[in-house]
């Protein structure tokens, strides 16, 4: 028996060597954090930095609209809209995030600036989708961003 005893902690040591901790990465990446970038890119009317947010093949929906790819949702999408609207908010209703993959949907609201002078300020709002996914370099990219708007109010 005492000729076993020596093979305990050998074997508490050998088993805890082998057991798999959970790495806590120092800054962990939440389909809000993601959003939070996109939003204050938005909301600063920095085109540049949301060209950097979205995949080469993103997608942009809303209503008819279907545009696909880098260069024409930032082009018809972003560029497009972004001097019409202006103080972009999210109201999540449901969202996750894994290894590949970050979503948030819910409601949108923004302040839809006035295209001819003497016409009143609006309130967009609506539904929303972002699908964040990384890409091969571990980025993490827009990849599907959907809007269903209601028609805008005089605010």
């Amino acid at each position: 028996m005492k000729s076993l005893l020596w093979m305990m902690p050998l074997t508490v040591v050998l088993a805890s060597s082998c057991t798999k901790t959970a790495e806590t990465p120092a800054t962990a990446v939440t389909a809000q954090t993601l959003d939070q970038q996109f939003i204050s890119a938005w909301n600063s009317k920095n085109a540049i930095q949301l060209d950097t947010l979205f995949a080469d093949d993103v997608h942009f929906l809303q209503g008819e609209s279907h545009f696909q790819g880098k260069s024409e949702v930032s082009n018809r999408w972003v560029r497009e809209t972004m001097g019409t609207i202006s103080n972009l908010r999210l109201n999540v209703a449901s969202s996750g995030t894994d290894a590949q993959t970050a979503y948030e949907g819910g409601t949108y609201q923004v302040d839809v600036i006035p295209t001819t002078p003497g016409t009143p300020m609006g309130v967009g709002e609506g539904n929303f989708v972002l699908l964040w996914k990384k890409n091969p370099k571990g980025a993490w990219k827009l990849s599907y961003a959907q809007l269903e708007g209601l028609p805008v109010r005089v605010k």
